[in-house]
């Protein structure tokens, strides 16, 4: 079977092999090309099958079309679906990505981005460790094309896309507050990246809005790198030491799956014994029952938002740093309701309006 040329989609196409040329590099939109003609030719370029010559496209364009993605951990659900938005994303563009973990070890992080140096590629999205500062700004010297995504560098001048972390804790714990609960722990990681840094704070700072007494042993820092098992065991020792807390706000899902399996090893009932908040979402936390409360996090936009920003910086070939933060939404289910020692409370003063209305 003779290889498909662009030749072969103009004449389906019924276009001129430049207009072909514009759309398959990328270039429709900004050449003027209208929305529907580049449809076609990409709908027909997909029906027979076209593969274009790699090789050849690099020589003649200078890229090499290939991205690199630094991730923590691409098993992680919020990591796993980065990543896919990212894939499909750059797929639209011509570019491939390729993925790697960092484990946030910093000996792997450096390893992994010196692999990605080496083999040239375009530009970086990258979710730095806490200690990958330096290699960051030796790549913004460099005019190297790239983003932050999920965290960054306060003294750095390489672009970002992250969440208000401050804003997501906020809201939790503004939202136990009023649901009445007043014994509010924090399990986090051990970590100075800025983004666990920015919800410890957000914590804090709603825990003053309310008036509810910062404790320090309401506070659990575990390192990333403890195992999930171990992770479970150190959630059941911290929750056992404080059996007076009524909630937990869990700063990750790998740290809220573990923890759900500690409540229930300790026999404690989400949403009756204590109230569950865990940042980030997923299938687990929505079909669980109770079904829980999460901060989530706006995943495609992100990806979506870091790709573009990077697309342009390696268009363009300036690295003029762009700053773009998210909002989260606290999605509310059942692992929050209104704590029960309240309800009598609330159902006294009802029967008290109840009275009046009577007389």
């Amino acid at each position: 079977m003779n290889k498909v040329s662009i030749k072969d989609i103009a004449k389906k196409a019924g276009v001129s092999i430049t207009t072909v040329s514009i759309v398959l590099n990328g270039n429709g939109t900004e050449r003027k090309i209208s929305p529907s003609k580049i449809k076609k030719i990409m709908d027909v370029a997909a029906e027979l099958n076209y593969r274009p010559n790699q090789q050849a496209k690099s020589l003649r364009t200078g890229k090499t079309y290939t991205l690199g993605l630094i991730v923590d951990d691409i098993s992680n659900f919020f990591f796993s679906h980065l990543a896919k938005t990212v894939e499909e994303e750059a797929d639209k563009f011509g570019y491939t990505v390729m993925f790697c973990s960092s484990e946030n070890d910093e000996g792997k992080s450096r390893n992994v981005l010196g692999t990605l140096l080496n083999k040239q590629m375009d530009g970086y999205l990258i979710a730095p460790t806490s200690g990958m500062q330096q290699e960051i700004n030796q790549l913004v010297q460099e005019n190297k094309p790239l983003v932050l995504v999920d965290r960054f560098f306060q003294n750095s001048s390489a672009s970002y896309v992250a969440l208000d972390n401050y804003k997501g804790t906020f809201d939790s714990v503004t939202h136990l507050a009023k649901q009445g609960y007043s014994k509010i722990a924090i399990v986090t990681n051990d970590s100075e990246q800025i983004q666990l840094q920015e919800r410890f704070e957000g914590y804090k700072t709603a825990l003053r809005k309310h008036k509810i007494p910062f404790v320090p042993e309401y506070v659990k820092k575990i390192p990333f790198k403890f195992s999930a098992q171990k992770t479970v065991r150190e959630i059941e020792s911290f929750v056992a030491a404080n059996p007076d807390i009524d909630a937990i706000l869990f700063t990750s899902n790998n740290l809220g799956i573990p923890g759900l399996e500690g409540l229930r090893n300790l026999n404690k009932k989400v949403g009756k014994d204590i109230a569950v908040i865990c940042f980030d979402d997923n299938d687990h936390f929505r079909l669980a029952s109770p079904s829980i409360t999460v901060i989530s996090q706006p995943i495609r936009a992100i990806g979506k938002n870091a790709l573009k920003i990077l697309l342009d910086q390696i268009d363009k070939k300036e690295l003029k740093q762009v700053k773009s933060v998210l909002l989260p939404n606290l999605i509310v289910r059942e692992s929050t309701p209104v704590k029960a020692s309240i309800i009598p409370a609330v159902k006294s003063k009802a029967t008290d309006s109840t009275a009046k209305g009577k007389k």
